[in-house]
């Protein structure tokens, strides 16, 4: 009979097990990162919110957001670094690298 190793087989609550399992998989930074889609209202403020919309984020932290009218896309590119900062304060691994606007049509 194989041996076991120690804490194999051990009861383990369900979140610790959850939150073990994201950490090994790397899921835990894509999770992250995909928290600043439902985040954005509260993350950039209701002005900014109201014009745009953000639609995914890939693998290499690049975010993808929607905005009304070339007007807000110009001053959106503008205020890039001090939403980046908002975006990525207190988020550790699950950093967001790049914004890249895409002007509805």
């Amino acid at each position: 009979m194989a041996e076991r190793k120690p804490g194999r087989g051990q009861p383990q609550a369900v979140g610790e097990a959850l939150r073990s399992y994201l950490a090994r998989s790397g899921l835990g930074r894509r999770l992250a990162q995909a928290q600043v889609i439902p985040d954005w209202p509260v993350l950039v403020g209701p002005q900014i919110a109201a014009v745009t919309a953000p639609e995914s984020v890939t693998p290499d932290g690049t975010l993808f957001v929607r905005v009304a009218t070339s007007a807000w896309m110009t001053e959106l590119q503008l205020m890039a670094p001090q939403i980046m900062a908002a975006l990525n304060a207190g988020r550790g691994a699950g950093r967001i690298k790049t914004i890249r606007w895409l002007l509805l049509t």
